[in-house]
């Protein structure tokens, strides 16, 4: 078999065999097959797509071209939460210490950000000293001694999907179901959890932008999670506005402290809430209802905020030290209304280009700098009301760039629901 021939058949709309899509993925790896015709490969299967079997075959080659984390040395079921990505989405910050403070394992690895959606371990740099790279053996010891650690993923860890992923990312065949779950999946199952709560962000601010979009890639990654005796939970939540109050890697961290001491955005918490009780009902194999008492128990009384406090100190952190921008200016509402729609995609831009998020990979990070939304969705605001703080270091945006995110009507339009649905 030749690479032509396997783009000649994909274009042809024709089922790729298991063997076929390892010689593609193994030789691509290796370096045999170059960008250009693994890019062609790719266009033909975002636009003609992918049958499920070459979905769940594609992500056992990926799973196999690297290492796959052992975490038996673990005890207890060991529970781990991935998010699509969206804009101020902070949940895991809040998400892994509360779990933990239940009692349950939460084996986190986690990527950085690429566009304009914030990545879990950027956040987390943003917190001086803390350390991301932790390595297999201390993430192990780590979770045994405090029931959690958030790690950046190790070098090996499906190396194919990050070579596979850059190419996506630059040549627009990023938005495909099959190879967003198999991206997703195969990272997941590499490292080691037995149960996976998935956090499926639908909307403008979101890669899947339709609810029906986001149904299917939701079934397809349980089956793919049933094949390896994964439990898997997607829920659906809305991403047409940012989540929560700040869009900013420290300012993120600092709201995320504040919803663990029963302060900040409601809708933050509410998604944390059902999330958090999703993974405590398969960590402690108890009812939902149960586990909603356990979150809700330890969030009141501080146990979440103590444990996020324990793995910040156990990661060298200095939680004293955030980074976040001195320089900061507001930006005021010109007209009087209702504000019924803040365009998370708009917004996530403009903190990119403050340096906040990265164009391209190699991008150096400004933890500091971002956005504080001073009024939310719904809310009345007259001419001269504060919007919004933007905190900067060298680079200002034009008003009028920013204002354009704010959708301000007389009348007040019915807002669309935090959480659609959840599937199982």
């Amino acid at each position: 078999m030749t690479i032509l021939d396997i783009i000649d058949k994909k274009r042809l709309k024709q089922e790729l065999t298991f063997e076929e899509i390892k010689y593609v993925v193994d030789n691509f790896v290796n370096g045999n097959i170059p960008d250009y015709q693994m890019s062609a490969l790719l266009m033909a299967m975002v636009i003609n797509g992918m049958t499920e079997k070459e979905t769940i075959d594609l992500t056992k080659v990926m799973i196999d071209s690297g290492d796959i984390i052992d975490l038996s040395s673990i005890s207890g079921i060991k529970v781990d939460k991935h998010s699509t990505g969206g804009v101020g989405d902070k949940t895991t910050l809040i998400l892994a210490p509360l779990v933990a403070s239940c009692g349950v394992k939460v084996v986190k690895m986690s990527g950085r950000g690429l566009g304009h959606t914030g990545g879990t371990i950027d956040k987390l740099e943003a917190i001086k000293g803390f350390k991301v790279n932790l390595s297999v053996n201390e993430f192990i010891k780590q979770v045994n001694d405090i029931g959690v650690a958030i790690t950046s993923q190790t070098g090996n860890l499906v190396p194919a999907d990050k070579k596979i992923y850059a190419l996506r990312d630059v040549t627009g065949t990023v938005s495909s179901i099959p190879l967003i779950a198999t991206s997703i999946m195969s990272k997941k199952i590499a490292s080691g959890a037995d149960k996976i709560v998935i956090d499926v962000k639908v909307g403008n601010g979101a890669l899947i932008k339709t609810i029906e979009e986001a149904r299917i890639l939701a079934n397809l990654m349980i089956k793919i999670g049933k094949q390896y005796g994964k439990d898997v939970v997607c829920v659906l939540s809305d991403m047409n506005q940012p989540l929560g109050q700040t869009i900013g890697n420290g300012l993120e961290v600092v709201e995320a402290i504040h919803v663990l001491r029963v302060k900040g955005s409601i809708k933050l918490r509410e998604l944390v809430i059902t999330l958090g009780s999703i993974m405590v009902s398969l960590g402690k194999q108890i009812a939902l209802e149960e586990a909603k008492k356990e979150i809700m128990t330890n969030l009141i009384n501080g146990q979440a905020y103590q444990k996020f406090m324990e793995m910040v100190k156990a990661q060298n952190g200095d939680i004293d030290k955030i980074n976040i921008s001195f320089k900061s200016y507001s930006v005021k509402s010109k007209q009087e209304g209702y504000i019924n729609g803040i365009d998370a995609l708009g917004i996530g831009e403009i903190v990119r280009k403050l340096g906040g998020g990265r164009f391209h990979k190699e991008d150096e990070i400004n933890y500091g700098v971002g956005i504080l939304l001073e009024k939310s969705v719904g809310e009345y605001v007259k001419q001269g009301d504060k919007l919004l703080t933007v905190y900067y270091d060298e680079k200002r945006i034009d008003e009028q760039e920013i204002l354009n995110c704010f959708m301000i009507e007389k009348e007040r339009k019915e807002e669309k629901p935090l959480i659609y649905e959840i599937i199982e």
